[in-house]
């Protein structure tokens, strides 16, 4: 195990987010904030903390395993949500460490789950950070370090794997650093035209840029307490676009960027996609189209719900705890299936369920017809038989760590809907629920030892469960082994 470079990695995660807590400190400014004190305190405190720690700890050897490159991950997350949790608390908006965790947390595994029951009431530093973090996580805070520093290439792979979501990582040019500089490069671009889109529709910059953050980064947190409800159908209708595009793979984007368009739309994930988003979409029109003046209003609240729900982002326009069951129905299937690989959403990824029904269907195949030999295709080329088995032992972990974290909240005694969508809404990073835990509700009332279930399982679902879990291997901890 490369110590000195894990603990080198994490120091420039500290400097950086030293720097990233400057601009809730400049927004306080602008606002004449006492709060932002609280940022500038910890910002200075990170930056010294992380420049003392690459200066001492700057190792001999930059290489480094798929271990070293599971546990600096996973270590830079917790690190980057204990010490984004300090102002929060500090600033006395959040009453306890625990809750401004929970915050922090679920801001930057883009979940969106909140313990507040008034947004409305933060400081405007506070609710441009909570924003922030979302567009921090969505595309990664190690993709961020390797689009600006010189690491090793070689190992860098194991970093991106570690971090990046979906069934395999690849890399669009040779060099992994030229790849994160892309995919940075993409992400500041959409954010960008989001926010240029949002003020066009009569936002104001701040709310634009907030509301931007936690769009593309598929987050969740809102302004208002009505989340999306009371801004402009322009608004809604922006949005709703810019979940869409941010859930789709950013493969997608490069191809046509290259101007390979033709390859870019024959991705057979979007092509899926786009299908279960407006099949939902036109299934819960249908089911709730009473509620609504038109079928145009309704459909505009369903494709907005759908898109907020399959990517991740946790968004709301309505209160749709109180739509029928079987809407209700469609977006809980909807919370697990996620979006595309490659983008900031979270969830099981359409992807791996490609693959899923595809290797039974093979199964089925093979057992109907022993002599027949059949694999696995996806965008016209063979997946192989180990991408096969990682997504297969990919749902056995994902069912097991469900349950489990199902079991353990269930000490709080809330009703079995409650429980089961909240560790549906936090292993997916999707934000609200249904019940307790709707657009109405939050995550307050949990204890405390439920709410650290609930934020270890929204590091592990948007870490893709398996660098989370590896630190609980005693194994990866020992000396001499490079793999």
């Amino acid at each position: 195990m490369n110590y000195s470079m894990i603990i080198y990695l994490l120091s420039n995660v500290l400097g950086f987010e030293g720097f990233f807590l400057l601009l809730p400190s400049v927004v306080s400014f602008i606002y004449s904030e006492k709060e932002g004190f609280a940022y500038i305190i910890t910002a200075i405190t990170s930056i010294v903390i992380g420049c003392f720690g690459r200066i001492v700890m700057k190792p001999k050897s930059k290489t480094f395993y798929s271990k070293e490159g599971f546990v600096a991950v996973s270590l830079s997350w917790i690190l980057l949500s204990l010490v984004g949790a300090v102002p929060f608390y500090v600033t006395g908006e959040f009453p306890t460490y625990t809750d401004a965790l929970f915050e922090t947390i679920s801001g930057f595994t883009t979940t969106g789950a909140s313990v507040l029951s008034s947004v409305e009431e933060l400081s405007k530093c506070s609710a441009f950070w909570r924003c922030f973090t979302h567009w921090v996580g969505g595309m990664g805070i190690l993709v961020f370090i390797m689009a600006v520093l010189p690491l090793s290439g070689s190992s860098n792979m194991h970093l991106m794997r570690a971090e990046s979501p979906g069934p395999s990582v690849g890399k669009f040019v040779p060099k992994i650093k030229s790849t994160a500089m892309i995919l940075y490069g993409i992400y500041i671009v959409i954010t960008f035209i989001e926010i240029i889109a949002l003020l066009l529709a009569g936002m104001s910059l701040f709310d634009a840029m907030s509301l931007s953050f936690a769009t593309v980064g598929t987050g969740g947190f809102g302004l208002l307490n009505t989340s999306i409800a009371s801004y402009n159908i322009a608004v809604r209708i922006i949005i709703t676009v810019f979940m869409l595009l941010c859930s789709i793979n950013f493969n997608v984007y490069y191809l046509f960027l290259i101007k390979k368009a033709k390859e870019a739309i024959s991705f057979e994930e979007l092509r899926y996609f786009l299908i279960i988003v407006f099949a939902s979409a036109i299934l819960i029109t249908i089911n709730i189209r009473n509620s609504f003046e038109n079928i145009f209003l309704a459909f505009e609240s369903a494709i907005f719900q759908v898109a907020s729900v399959i990517s991740t982002t946790g968004f709301a326009t309505q209160d749709f705890n109180l739509w029928p069951e079987f809407s209700k129905t469609i977006l809980v299937c909807l919370m697990f299936i996620g979006a595309c690989a490659g983008s900031t959403g979270g969830g099981f990824k359409v992807s791996r369920l490609m693959i899923l029904f595809r290797a039974v269907k093979n199964e089925i195949t093979s057992i109907t017809h022993p002599r027949c030999v059949s694999k696995v295709h996806m965008n016209g080329r063979v997946v192989s038989d180990t991408v096969v088995r990682a997504v297969l032992c990919y749902l056995a972990t994902y069912v097991i760590v469900l349950f489990v974290s199902f079991l353990l909240v269930s000490i709080d005694n809330y009703d079995t809907t409650t429980n089961f969508t909240a560790i549906m809404a936090t292993l997916n990073n999707i934000g609200p629920g249904l019940n307790e835990v709707g657009p109405s509700g939050n995550f307050g009332g949990f204890g405390i030892f439920s709410k650290f279930v609930l934020m270890l399982d929204m590091l592990i679902g948007r870490l893709e469960l398996f660098p989370m879990l590896v630190m609980f291997s005693a194994d990866i901890w020992k000396r001499g082994s490079k793999r």
